[in-house]
């Protein structure tokens, strides 16, 4: 078995291109249906459709696994699956008729304008981590990059003369993203800091470091948006994704096409763009009484 693991863990990184974080939760979903294997003293390369629907009963019968986990856990099985068929261990997949659960589109959370003013304003910019807080801020807000993105951001990457960034994305794609002129400004105001830090050996490229010298982690990214959020006196409850919606959906009501979006938030289905960049309750309040004929004055 743990060679089958080794192999499947090989497949995901090579084959599949995923990230880390993504490997590591196909693997972490996965180990849900071998516990169950092991229970019940079968194994998971010959189970059959009807092994993997008491799997399914006897895991998401259990309350609180609410259909965005069910989702998650039954996309990591048909991976393995797809990997069985792809290395012909096997001649079937008894995933495929397995059902997925209907999921709730949820509406993600944007900032206003004003918002991210407020959010920018709390920062002390006059120390070296307000400073590379500020500049975080406006990576996040101004080209809408994804935490992962921003933490693995390396310098050799970043090519300020020419306003744009060479970005890693999921699955290992590259984009280019520009740089905001505000973005450039702040980055410029944090390198200044930079060069006085102790940088440990191997994290000299990465763009954005704590006090010791170290990559940041995306944990305190996390940490840093919400202590702002708090002192700016933001309700909301917002993370780095946050910011990213935010530049997306404000971008979209300004006028800017939809597939220049996709491509900047590096989306491969511009579906998932769609579902980003939602139109707000407003908007569509403003709509209708900027356009329909019931609510336009008569002359």
């Amino acid at each position: 078995m743990t060679d089958l693991l080794r192999s499947y863990h090989t497949y995901l990184k090579l084959e599949k291109s995923l990230s880390d974080n993504s490997v590591a939760a196909y693997e972490q979903d996965l180990q849900k249906l071998l516990d169950y294997c092991k229970q019940h003293n079968l194994d998971p390369v010959t189970l059959s459709f009807d092994d993997l629907q008491a799997f399914v009963y006897d895991t998401f019968g259990q309350a609180g696994t609410n259909a965005r986990s069910q989702s998650r856990i039954l996309s990591g099985i048909h991976s393995f699956y797809r990997f069985l068929l792809y290395t012909h261990r096997i001649d079937a997949d008894p995933s495929e008729l397995l059902q997925m659960p209907k999921l709730e589109q949820r509406i993600p959370v944007v900032l206003t304008l004003d918002e991210i003013n407020a959010l920018s304003d709390a920062i002390d910019v006059s120390t070296m981590e307000g400073q590379r807080n500020r500049a975080i801020i406006e990576m996040l807000y101004g080209s809408g990059l994804r935490v992962s993105e921003l933490v693995n951001l390396r310098l050799s990457n970043i090519y300020l003369s020419d306003d744009y960034m060479l970005i890693l994305g999921k699955g290992s794609k590259q984009r280019l993203v520009p740089i905001s002129p505000v973005a450039k400004e702040q980055f410029e105001l944090w390198m200044k800091h930079r060069c006085h830090l102790e940088i440990q050996h191997g994290h000299e490229d990465f763009a954005f470091l704590n006090r010791h010298g170290h990559q940041l982690t995306r944990a305190m990214i996390f940490t840093i948006l919400r202590r702002l959020a708090d002192k700016a006196g933001i309700q909301k409850t917002i993370s780095p994704h946050t910011l990213r919606h935010s530049f997306a959906t404000h971008l979209l009501q300004n006028g800017a096409d939809l597939r220049i979006i996709q491509q900047l938030l590096g989306h491969e289905d511009i579906t998932t763009t769609e579902i980003y960049t939602h139109v707000s309750v407003q908007d569509l309040r403003n709509a209708i009484l900027q356009f329909h004929p019931a609510n336009q004055q008569k002359e």
